[in-house]
């Protein structure tokens, strides 16, 4: 087993976070709660390039994406 920690935070958010984990162990429930956090930023990210770029940028990237598979081999 590893070493444990103790977090301090305020009475009333454990108290929403105990609720919120349910039956899950502490561990288990905040690297969920962490890897829902990264993957919704990633979207976000993802989300705002993809407003910012227009088609003639999206054709462009492809277009390099391909030349560039197509000229990389192991040699």
């Amino acid at each position: 087993m590893g070493k444990y920690a103790t977090i301090s935070v305020p009475a009333e958010i454990k108290k929403v976070l105990k609720e919120a984990k349910g039956e899950n162990e502490w561990g288990e429930f905040l690297l969920n709660l962490y890897a829902e956090v990264k993957r919704l930023r990633s979207e976000e990210a993802f989300k705002k390039l993809a407003r910012t770029l227009t088609d003639e940028d999206l054709r462009v990237i492809v277009e390099s994406s391909r030349e560039f598979r197509e000229r990389f081999a192991f040699r």
